[in-house]
């Protein structure tokens, strides 16, 4: 019988979310919610498996790995792409590699829920109710302010829609945007640099590749106001993580908002967890009840058109 693996439900919900009936009529299936990051550990897991389910890059199926997993036949991976596997590796095995679908709406809310409880010291007021005080900070208003977007592609340009719906000016850069597109997203192209320099709010949407690893570092940052806040619920390389930390512990900016991160999950050590100013959340930005639904169900079809086929 073939042998699923469904690796890191965190949450217990990948049989739940999708019937998978069918599949267990056909395949044998293990859920797995704890993570692996060691590669020898993933590997010895992994060895029995025809067909592995991995959730977003939450574990990276490299050459080493692919290459040591014989039995290997089929990745199930959720979303359109995704940059933690080896395609190349995985097509020299003539392993099949199977997308899902997507949509953008629960990064979009996420990135809202961040700018305005970083803006309005939601966890620092809530804490303050929980601990029997009460008013403890001035937030900043949204209303006449800059926001300034890095990256105005499908989750960019939606953010843009909802800074104009709270009266904002949208100023936006990309390496390839044109003034036309940012136009049509309610938005005026300036220079990276001039958009540091303005924004109030600074929030990043692109996609982590090697000309954007790195992006905003030192002297990115040192351009910002001192009242300005950083968000990023993309990819946590984009940010170089020991510049925000300095960033934030002088008070070099107002604040931060990051959903991402270098090293996921977060060692329980990293300084993020003791950053000052510095809201951050463990890689939620697609973690929605209605796109785990797409996933999982998508992951259940993929995986019935491959038994049926076996491409």
């Amino acid at each position: 019988m073939v042998r699923i693996a469904v690796l890191d439900d965190y949450h217990g919900v990948a049989l739940k979310l999708a019937d998978w009936s069918a599949v267990a009529k056909r395949a044998h299936i293990d859920v797995f919610s704890d993570h692996l990051a060691d590669a020898e550990a993933l590997i010895k897991r992994l060895l029995p498996y025809d067909i592995v389910c991995v959730m977003r890059e939450r574990t990276p199926l490299r050459r080493e790995v692919i290459e040591r997993l014989p039995n290997l036949k089929l990745i199930a991976s959720t979303a359109p792409r995704n940059a933690s596997i080896d395609m190349s590796a995985a097509a020299e095995r003539g392993v099949t590699v199977r997308h899902t679908g997507y949509f953008s709406s629960p990064t979009v809310e996420l990135t809202w829920a961040l700018i305005l409880a970083s803006a309005r010291h939601i966890t620092t007021e809530a804490a303050a109710v929980r601990a029997g005080a009460w008013q403890q900070c001035l937030g900043d208003d949204m209303a006449q302010k800059t926001l300034g977007i890095i990256g105005l592609g499908n989750i960019g340009s939606k953010v843009a829609k909802v800074g104009l719906a709270f009266g904002m000016h949208i100023i936006a850069w990309s390496q390839n945007l044109k003034p036309e597109k940012a136009a049509a997203a309610g938005a005026t192209l300036v220079p990276k640099e001039e958009l540091l320099r303005q924004a109030d709010i600074v929030s990043i949407h692109l996609v982590l590749s090697d000309r954007t690893a790195g992006l905003i570092g030192a002297p990115e940052l040192k351009l910002m106001k001192p009242t300005a806040r950083l968000v990023n619920t993309s990819r946590g390389a984009i940010v170089q993580e020991a510049a925000l930390i300095q960033a934030l512990t002088s008070g070099q900016i107002a604040g931060a908002a990051i959903d991402t991160y270098d090293t996921e999950p977060l060692p329980p050590d990293h300084p993020f967890r003791n950053t000052p100013a510095l809201l951050a959340t463990p890689h939620i930005g697609y973690v929605s009840h209605g796109l785990y639904e797409r996933f999982y169900r998508d992951t259940v079809a993929n995986i019935l058109a491959w038994l049926d086929g076996g491409v």
